[in-house]
């Protein structure tokens, strides 16, 4: 037995009848004589209601493929008619870039190339794990090239663990991704992780090239790790026949001037079967003047100079303030943006009181201001005054009144950090507690409990 209910409109009625029924909508004449009459019935056979039906499944057919093509017309506007997502990574845009992609750009291969190049150089970490998500759900997950260019921004922005979980998730690896986190950890400090590194990529079999000695030897200097860089060194054309060439005798001076043996380093270069560089000098002479040994840092000066004339004017400064175009600039990296500060620029009076607070602190914990690193004609007191000012620490200080406690500070430098500040951050990152992360134009600085990962040499 069926049930029919029927109701009413102005211009319409809807008529339902069983649930195995149709429902159809039956159209009146508009007529003002015409007054519509209801029906009961469920017989489909009459014209009448086969013409209401074929009218209502063409009429809803229409409306639905109108509806899904104002969804797809909208979506399609929200982007820009011509969109070169690589063209914006060269840029620099990489943040507009993936706004786009979250909005349904398209990602090909060469999109993620460009944005791991932009996310490096810029060293752009948070932009660079928005990156690292987008290539997971992607089929170029495993790609041997991407996943070596997302370990070199991790390492770049000093981010070694997020760089070692790539690697022990790429399925296959070649001697370049091995190059790339040995290159890390000693960059960031870590030499003894590398050349931990190192042994494990021998005992796979890997072939190491050219490239792996030189990070190899970096990893030595910054672990002090003497033996094992001479033997590295001697093994290169023994074992492997890898002619050294004059970066690796660089590598080994490094190895021998960072740890002190600065004797054996200078009989190092004398008995090199190349003439010794202007670089090679100035390494020697740069360790001389870190422990202490002037009268081999000037011999190596002289040797230094003569090579090359122009190197003068990195010794050799006169008096003068620095031009605003040269000045000093720190970018302060926070979760979604970068905040730049000069030395000239202006700062904020919460600034000054973070700093103010600071130096107060740093004084009690014995801190001495180093006025040599002011190359000004001015007073001793005012040497004091402008190394406090120095724009990395504009950048900490604010970086502390804006970032919740114990979160790290990124600070990226476009100049080499100077020795003052460098005594200085380090008694910070004990005070305050946190890890401060100084990249300068030479390498990464870890502060961390009143310690530099550089081990003072910067």
């Amino acid at each position: 037995m069926s049930s029919s209910i029927l109701s009413h409109a102005t211009g319409n009625s809807i008529i339902t009848t069983n649930f195995k029924s149709r429902i159809l909508p039956i159209h009146f004449p508009t007529d003002k004589f015409f007054r519509p009459t209801p029906y009961y019935t469920n017989d489909l056979s009459n014209s009448r209601f086969r013409k209401a039906a074929r009218q209502y499944d063409a009429q809803s057919t229409t409306n639905t493929l109108s509806k899904s093509q104002n969804q797809r017309s909208d979506s399609v506007h929200r982007l820009p008619l011509t969109l070169d997502l690589v063209a914006l990574c060269e840029e620099g845009k990489v943040t507009d870039a993936l706004e786009y992609i979250g909005q349904g750009a398209n990602v090909e291969y060469g999109v993620f190339i460009a944005l791991l190049n932009s996310c490096r150089n810029l060293k752009l970490l948070e932009a660079g794990r928005r990156v690292d998500g987008l290539l997971k759900g992607t089929k170029f997950r495993s790609d041997v090239e991407l996943n070596n260019k997302l370990i070199g921004v991790y390492s770049t922005c000093g981010c070694m663990k997020d760089a070692r979980k790539v690697f022990d998730k790429m399925p296959d690896r070649d001697t370049r991704t091995w190059n790339l986190m040995i290159k890390g950890y000693g960059d960031n400090g870590e030499g003894d992780d590398g050349l931990a590194l190192f042994e494990q990529m021998k005992n796979v079999g890997l072939q190491p090239n050219s490239e792996t000695f030189l990070v190899v030897l970096a990893a030595c200097a910054m672990a002090e790790a003497v033996e094992e860089g001479v033997f590295y060194f001697n093994t290169m054309e023994n074992e492997y026949g890898i002619s050294p060439e004059i970066e690796h005798y660089l590598g080994v001076v490094d190895v021998l001037g960072k740890s002190g043996h600065l004797i054996e380093a200078e009989e190092f270069i004398e008995k090199m079967p190349m003439d010794p560089t202007a670089k090679i000098w100035d390494a020697l002479r740069n360790y001389a003047r870190l422990h202490g040994n002037m009268e081999l840092e000037d011999r190596a000066e002289e040797l230094m100079f003569s090579l090359d004339p122009s190197t003068t004017t990195t010794t050799i400064k006169p008096p003068l303030p620095p031009r605003r175009k040269q000045s000093s600039t720190n970018m302060l990296e926070e979760k979604d943006r970068v905040r730049e500060f000069r030395c000239a620029m202006p700062y904020k009076e919460e600034d000054e009181g973070k700093l103010k607070g600071l130096n107060g602190q740093m004084r009690e914990a014995g801190y001495v201001p180093d006025t040599r690193y002011v190359l000004h004609d001015i007073d001793e007191e005012a040497k004091r005054q402008a190394l406090q000012y120095h724009s990395e620490r504009l950048a900490i200080a604010y970086g502390l009144i804006s970032t919740p406690a114990r979160t790290t500070l990124r600070i990226i430098k476009n100049l080499r950090i100077c020795g003052d500040c460098h005594n200085a951050i380090k008694i910070m990152s004990k005070i305050v507690g946190r890890e401060l992360i100084v990249r300068d134009n030479k390498r990464f600085h870890h502060f961390k409990d009143g310690k530099c990962s550089c081990r003072d040499y910067w």
